[in-house]
């Protein structure tokens, strides 16, 4: 690789890097994404806390054995008419007081019967857990749509970025210009690596924005699960979308007016979106996200998802890497290919068949 074609694919680079950072759209877009992001971490704190708070407040005069104090929220009272006091003046929903029932105590209430109280106070049978370490099935549902919104707004935004800045340069024969300074594959590098660095810049912001949002509300829990799964996305992403740019770039140079770009960018769109929403409805199968793990279009979701489940062995990530890296080669081969192929040809729609041929 001579020193001309590294300069170029870095020029263009640059300028694909500079218009990204100019561009209003893309800017307002990449914070509705943080913010979303930062929402769900708050509001998902707030329910946790608020579920693990949930306690009835309740008077309990000294001497009273109560079965369980689960879920209630104990004052201790010197006497009857203490804790009777107590219920009037609204500072517990119940009173906990001695009695001649078998049971040892009653409950006295203000204007109802207190039924929180009571199912608190009842007798469960012994519960036996065949899977302890389960996670709640909310919690796993949040995290599948946040990594699918995550992947989806990126690759969709940086994607149709890219299709649209090629039939852009065909429709103004601004390409002409350029072919005659730098070659075709060149500025098909430099546009697939600066919206590369792009899209992954705004993974990182992301997923750091995501990390600080967990530190600072407390759910030192989260952070140290979802830790080792935001790592690999990246990772992942950071690959993946080279992938996905190239498929875009390649789609976008068959045509050379914008209302034809959404025509060839549909199938690309399509490797984009069955994932998104098969995280989404097949979250908690374990056959569909380990076929989801290994398929280079949907890795970048598939494997980090398992990885937070804890259901992907330590090797597997590294083989699902390899495969997807494999996968970027061969698709920017044949994407250079089709881009040099047709990148000059104007008017009607080129056939990828003969974009293929030369």
């Amino acid at each position: 690789m001579n020193n001309s074609f590294v300069q170029a694919v870095r020029l263009v680079s640059a300028r694909e890097i500079q218009a990204r950072i100019r561009s209003k759209a893309f800017v307002v877009s990449a914070l509705i994404l943080i913010g979303m992001v930062v929402a769900s971490i708050v509001v998902s704190g707030i329910v946790s806390k608020a579920t693990a708070d949930d306690t009835t407040p309740v008077a309990v005069v000294d001497g009273v054995s109560l079965p369980t104090t689960s879920g209630l929220d104990v004052t201790t009272s010197a006497s009857v008419d203490d804790a009777e006091r107590l219920v009037t003046k609204g500072d517990v929903d119940a009173a906990i007081v001695p009695s001649d029932d078998p049971l040892g105590y009653e409950v006295v209430g203000l204007d109802e019967a207190p039924s929180e109280v009571v199912s608190a106070l009842s007798v469960t049978p012994r519960i036996e857990l065949l899977d302890p370490d389960a996670l709640p099935g909310g919690l796993v549902y949040l995290i599948a749509i946040a990594f699918g919104v995550v992947y989806f707004a990126s690759a969709v935004t940086f994607g149709q970025s890219i299709a649209q800045s090629v039939v852009e340069e065909k429709s103004t024969r601004v390409v002409e210009i350029l072919m005659s300074a730098i070659p075709a594959r060149a500025l098909l590098a430099g546009k697939v690596l600066g919206n590369s660095i792009m899209a992954f810049a705004q993974i990182v912001a992301v997923a750091v924005a995501a990390i600080v949002t967990l530190a600072v509300t407390g759910q030192d829990n989260m952070f140290a699960m979802l830790g080792p799964s935001i790592l690999w996305f990246i990772g992942f992403f950071a690959i993946g979308f080279v992938l996905l740019a190239s498929l875009f770039a390649a789609a976008a140079v068959l045509v050379s007016r914008q209302e034809d770009v959404g025509s060839v960018t549909t199938p690309v769109m399509m490797l984009v979106m069955i994932p998104y929403f098969l995280i989404i409805v097949a979250y908690d199968n374990p056959t569909i996200l380990g076929i989801m793990s290994y398929v280079p279009f949907s890795a970048p979701i598939g494997m980090p998802m398992r990885i937070f489940l804890g259901t992907a062995e330590w090797w597997e990530p590294i083989l699902s890497l390899v495969i997807v890296a494999a996968s970027v080669v061969a698709v920017v081969v044949i994407g250079a290919r089709v881009y040099e192929n047709a990148l000059l040809r104007t008017g009607s729609r080129v056939k990828l068949s003969e974009a293929l041929r030369g």
